[in-house]
C-alpha cells in the first residue's frame, strides 16, 4: 500500500500520534493507501519538486536499475561475489535484471489510476528511506527517517550536520535534499523527515549483476563520482564513506553521491585527532587502517580508487576479513611501503609493517581485471591507489587525466543538465565541466552547541527556516496501510556495520 496521499475535500482534520512524536494532519477519509499526506500549511512542511525528473540520455547505454539508498552491512552485500555476464546483457535495454534483496524493480506508469506501493527501500547505520509517491504530480521520491535524533549530544550534531550538508549542496552529482517535513512542537521533537530526488539502483547493485559495463559504463561512472566529489571537496568536506552503495545510479547512468551521516569538513590542525571509524573496510585508505589521527580528503580517492578497480574487474579489489588482513591485501598489489610513506601511521603500525617480510610491487596484475584495464586506466587507477596520501592525486587532478576525456565528452553531449541542446540540434557547452562550491561548508556553528537542548532548538529553527512556502504541504499519515511498518523501522544493528580499526597501540 502507497503512504502518500492527497488532501480531502472536506478538510477534515485528525489528531495523531506521527511516528512517536505528536502533529496534528488532514488525513483523507477516502484514501488511506499513503504514507504522506496533505496537511494544513500552519503545520507540516511543503514538498519541493527542485531539481526535476532526469531527462532520457542517450550518452551510454541505459542501465536496468535496482531500487537504491540501501547501505548494506559489511558481512554480506559487500561480500557479495559479481555474477557471470549475460551475453544478451542488461545495459541497452535488452534484458530486465531481478532486483537484489527481494526488491521489485520500478515499474512504469501504465494508467493514470496505477497506485505504486510505498515501501522500505534501505536502511544504514543513521537512517531508514522509503520509496514515496508526492501525491500532487505523482512523482516518487524518497522519504529518509532520521529516528531518535537527541540520544546523545554527539550523534544530535551529527544528525543536524549531514542536515545542513543535505540542504547545502547544489551539483547534478551529489544527492540533496528537496525538502524537510516540519516538526511538531519542540517538546515533542524526535525524529527528522528528508524528501530527496529518488535514483533507482545503486553501483554495488549494478557490479553485482550480469549486466555487461562497457569501457564508456566505466568511464562514465568514474568520470561523475570524480565530478560530485571535487564539489565536496572544494567545500572542504570530506565524505569518509565513499563505497559503490553510496552511489545512486538511475537507468539512463546518471550518478548522485549519497549517505552523509560520516562527512566532516576537512581539519587544518593536525595535532587534532580525528576518528578512525569511518569508511567501510574494504574501501579504507592505508593511513586508516594504520591507525592515522589525523587524515585529509586523500582518503577519499583511495575510496574512489578502489571502486574503479572494481568498475574494471566487477569484484572488490581488496577484500578482507579483518583491518589487518586488509593491509596485507594493499601491500601484496602495492609492495612493501617504505617509512616516508607511513609517516602518518601510528608507531604500532609501522613496526608491524616492518616485522613482515618485504613484498615488491605487483601493479602489472591490474592489466588482468578485464579488458577494460588499458594502460591509461592502470596509469590512472595507480596514482589514486598510492600508499602516501600526499603523493596520491587529487580529485582535481584525476579529472585532468585523459582516460576521462571520453566520459567528460560523453557526460556532457547528451547527459548533464548544465550544458543544452539548442533548437537547431547543436550543444551548448558550460564554461565550467566541474563546478565548484561557491563557498566553504561552514561548521563553526557546532562548536556553539554544548547541549542536548541547545542542537534541539538550534536544529528545530534551522528546519522551520528551510521549508518550501509554494506548495500543499504534507504530513506523515497514519491511516495509511504501511504506516505501521514505516513507524516500526529502525536503523541497522551496529553487528552489521563495518568492523572498527584494529588498535595497533
Amino acid at each position: 500500500m502507497a503512504l502518500v496521499g492527497t488532501r480531502s475535500s472536506s478538510g477534515r482534520q485528525h489528531m495523531m500520534a506521527g511516528v512517536g512524536e505528536r502533529s496534528v494532519g488532514v488525513v483523507p477519509p477516502t484514501h488511506n493507501a499513503a504514507i504522506l499526506a496533505a496537511a494544513q500549511p500552519n503545520y507540516y512542511a511543503h514538498l519541493d519538486p527542485r531539481g526535476g525528473a532526469p531527462q532520457p540520455g542517450t550518452g551510454v547505454g541505459a542501465i536496468h536499475a535496482h531500487h537504491p539508498h540501501h547501505r548494506t552491512s559489511s558481512t554480506s552485500a559487500q561480500q557479495q561475489q559479481p555474477q557471470q555476464q549475460s551475453g544478451a546483457g542488461g545495459v541497452g535495454g535488452q534484458q530486465q535484471q531481478q532486483p537484489h534483496h527481494g526488491q521489485t524493480a520500478t515499474p512504469s506508469p501504465t494508467n493514470s489510476n496505477e497506485v505504486t506501493p510505498d515501501r522500505p527501500i534501505g536502511y544504514g547505520a543513521f537512517g531508514v528511506v522509503w520509496a514515496v509517491t508526492d501525491p500532487r504530480d505523482g512523482r516518487r521520491v524518497a522519504l529518509k527517517k532520521m529516528p531518535n535524533v537527541f540520544q546523545t549530544l554527539v550523534s544530535s550534531k551529527r544528525v543536524f550536520r549531514e542536515l545542513r550538508m543535505l540542504c547545502f549542496f547544489k551539483h547534478e552529482n551529489v544527492l540533496s535534499a528537496l525538502d524537510i517535513l516540519q516538526p511538531p512542537h519542540l517538546d515533542f521533537f524526535q525524529e527528522i523527515y528528508v524528501i530527496t530526488e529518488l535514483m533507482q539502483s545503486d553501483l554495488h547493485k549494478i557490479i553485482v549483476s550480469p549486466q555487461h559495463l562497457s569501457a564508456d559504463h566505466v568511464k562514465v561512472f568514474l568520470y561523475q563520482i570524480l565530478r560530485g566529489l571535487k564539489y565536496l571537496h572544494s567545500a572542504r568536506i570530506i565524505h569518509r564513506d565513499i563505497k559503490p552503495g553510496n552511489l545512486l545510479v538511475n537507468s539512463n547512468c546518471v550518478l548522485k553521491i549519497c549517505d552523509f551521516g560520516l562527512a566532516r569538513v576537512e581539519e587544518p590542525d593536525e595535532s587534532k585527532h580525528m576518528t578512525q571509524e569511518v569508511v567501510t573496510q574494504y574501501y579504507r585508505a592505508p593511513e586508516l587502517l594504520m591507525g592515522a589521527r589525523h587524515y585529509t580528503q586523500a582518503v577519499d580517492v583511495w575510496s574512489v580508487g578502489c571502486i574503479f578497480g572494481e568498475l574494471l574487474g566487477r569484484r572488490i579489489l581488496f577484500q578482507a576479513q579483518s583491518p589487518v588482513q586488509q593491509l596485507e591485501r594493499i601491500t601484496d598489489l602495492l609492495g612493501t611501503p617504505n617509512l616516508e610513506d607511513m609517516k602518518y601511521a601510528c608507531e604500532g603500525a609501522v613496526t608491524h609493517m616492518l616485522r613482515r617480510p618485504s613484498k615488491p610491487p605487483a601493479l602489472p596484475a591490474l592489466y588482468t581485471l578485464s579488458n577494460h584495464a588499458t594502460h591509461e586506466a592502470v596509469h590512472l587507477l595507480t596514482q589514486m591507489l598510492a600508499f602516501d596520501p600526499d603523493k596520491r592525486l587529487t580529485v582535481t587532478e584525476a579529472l585532468a587525466h585523459p582516460y576521462l576525456d571520453e566520459g567528460r565528452l560523453r557526460y556532457h553531449s547528451c547527459m548533464c543538465n548544465c550544458c543544452a541542446s539548442t533548437s537547431c540540434g547543436s550543444r551548448q557547452y558550460t564554461l565550467d565541466f566541474e563546478p565548484t562550491a561557491p563557498h566553504a561548508f561552514d561548521d563553526t556553528w557546532e562548536n556553539e552547541l554544548r547541549s542536548m537542548s541547545q542542537v534541539k532548538d538550534r536544529l528545530h529553527r534551522f528546519i522551520m527556516s528551510h521549508l518550501a512556502r509554494d506548495r500543499v504541504p504534507l504530513c506523515i499519515n497514519p491511516m495509511s496501510a504501511a504506516y505501521k511498518s514505516f513507524a516500526s523501522s529502525t536503523v541497522a544493528h551496529p553487528s552489521e556495520l563495518p568492523p572498527s580499526p584494529h588498535q595497533w597501540d
